[in-house]
């Protein structure tokens, strides 16, 4: 077995009193399709910040590329290029679309802006939005700021290897869209991992985007995994935690957490 890009060691995270994981093994290979699952508030979203270097765990160790990571995320020791598409876009709202997805070469190359708009102009066709660089993400749908994010993740500086995005962190990618932008969404994410960059981690509750970008999956509740397996286990698995959890069943190990009644009062 090769060395996995990235991997846990009985990683434990905390937040005040709730601690989110605890004692996580994980290994992540090149080439892997992982779609992280579980009810909110478990740790999915953590796990990504993990990877990308943007908390760290309270206890356990992370590697690299079979490198001990130590400390803030450094791509000058080691490190390797990860990118992130955020839940929520996260674009900036000041600068244009072609502005949002040119920022890494703007700001860390020496690539003249003729080469960084032809560079951005091929990143949208990739993504279906061509000729709409001028436009600012106000003016788009939140689709189309999705798509916007993605060609900002994937976007790279040709003349330099070391810069190509090695594993690519999407955190609910197709949240709030409709079935139909979520299709478009989730064939993106398919084509990039055949194409562009083969490795990624996807946290996701929708079932389409489940069935149709995961290979391997976990599935996490109160800071452990509690089934693993791939996609194609899903018809013939009776594991309780995964049946509850894609059945959206009430009962079984799936503890639900009850909101506050109004006024501030609990029952």
């Amino acid at each position: 077995m090769s060395v996995p890009l990235i991997e846990f060691r009985n990683v434990s995270k905390a937040f005040g009193d709730k601690v989110v994981l605890d004692h996580v093994n994980l290994a992540i290979h090149v080439g892997d399709a992982l779609a992280v699952i579980g009810p909110s508030g478990t740790g999915k979203s953590t796990i990504l910040r993990l990877i990308a270097g943007l908390t760290q765990p309270d206890t356990g160790e992370i590697y690299v590329n079979g490198q001990k990571r130590d400390g803030d995320w450094d791509e000058g020791k080691g490190d390797i290029r990860m990118s992130m598409v955020f839940q929520q876009a996260a674009l900036f709202d000041s600068l244009t679309v072609e502005e949002n997805v040119g920022f890494h070469l703007l700001e860390n190359t020496n690539l003249s802006c003729t080469e960084i708009k032809t560079l951005v102009s091929h990143k949208l066709a990739l993504v279906g939005l061509e000729n709409m660089g001028h436009l600012y993400p106000a003016e788009l749908s939140g689709g189309m700021r999705k798509r916007v994010s993605f060609a900002r993740a994937i976007m790279d500086n040709p003349k330099d290897k070391n810069d190509d995005p090695q594993i690519l962190l999407y955190d609910e990618p197709t949240a709030g869209l409709d079935p139909i932008a979520s299709t478009v969404i989730e064939d993106m994410i398919r084509n990039i991992h055949a194409t562009t960059c083969s490795t990624y981690v996807i946290v996701t509750h929708q079932h389409s985007t489940i069935h149709r970008t995961g290979g391997r999956m976990i599935l996490l509740y109160e800071g452990k995994i509690r089934w693993q397996g791939t996609v194609s286990d899903i018809p013939t698995c009776d594991d309780p935690y995964l049946h509850q959890f894609l059945q959206g069943a009430v009962h079984g190990p799936i503890r639900i957490i009850e909101p506050p009644l109004a006024g501030g009062q609990s029952e």
